[in-house]
């Protein structure tokens, strides 16, 4: 998975973005084909203290909208859930992202 708005940060930059609030989150979103659905999730997203999730999270909520519905039983429940955690911020990574800097260090 490709890490979004790192901009050549070092992991000691990192680790101190993430002291002061800083977060890795993933998103959500699926999609319906045919008979299948799909729930699917993004690249990991750096996010800066105090910043929203909003201009990243909207259009996987928006892809959920447009295409997740096309198939029962699952478009309600995955179209629904989706838009509910990227609505609430994404689903925080931070903890594995800084596990895995340790790591390689």
């Amino acid at each position: 998975m490709k890490i979004r708005n790192i901009n050549h940060l070092t992991p000691q930059e990192i680790q101190f973005a993430v002291q002061d609030g800083a977060r890795f989150v993933i998103f959500q979103y699926c999609f319906s084909i045919l008979i299948m659905t799909f729930k699917q999730t993004s690249d990991i997203y750096f996010i800066e203290s105090g910043k929203s999730t909003i201009k990243y999270s909207f259009l996987y909520s928006f892809i959920s909208l447009l295409f997740g519905w096309w198939w029962i039983p699952w478009w309600p429940i995955y179209t629904i859930s989706t838009i509910a955690k990227n609505i609430t911020g994404g689903i925080d990574v931070t903890n594995d992202i800084i596990k895995s800097i340790n790591q390689s260090e």
